[in-house]
């Protein structure tokens, strides 16, 4: 399960961010996740429970937000969203496709507390 890394790694991200403004606790922490990330979300929510144990997160609400994959058609240009890697182009069919949005895992803000 790769998820408890990445949480483990997302914790560390945090604490980092937060001492650099000498807070000492994260009330709230928002990250921004992809559909297509490779993340299985309920077991990064479970990993992130437990890895924010006794951390400047431990009391932390921690929210994701999930943002739809969106391909675009090299062959016509449509746009669209995709829930895998071999959704064909519903507007022409073609298969040739970009990925623009939908990868992504990140920070988005933190709340730190002094």
């Amino acid at each position: 399960m790769h998820e408890f890394s990445i949480a483990v790694s997302i914790v560390e991200l945090s604490e980092i961010e937060a001492r650099a403004v000498k807070a000492t606790a994260i009330s709230r922490l928002v990250l921004e996740i992809g559909t297509m990330a490779g993340i299985e979300f309920e077991a990064l929510d479970t990993a992130l429970d437990a890895a924010k144990q006794h951390t400047m997160l431990h009391n932390a609400e921690i929210v994701v937000e999930k943002v739809q994959a969106m391909t675009s058609c090299d062959d016509c240009g449509h746009k669209f969203e995709i829930n895998d890697f071999l959704s064909p182009c519903p507007q022409c069919g073609g298969y040739y496709n970009e990925v623009f949005c939908g990868k992504e895992l990140k920070i988005k803000s933190l709340v730190a507390e002094t």
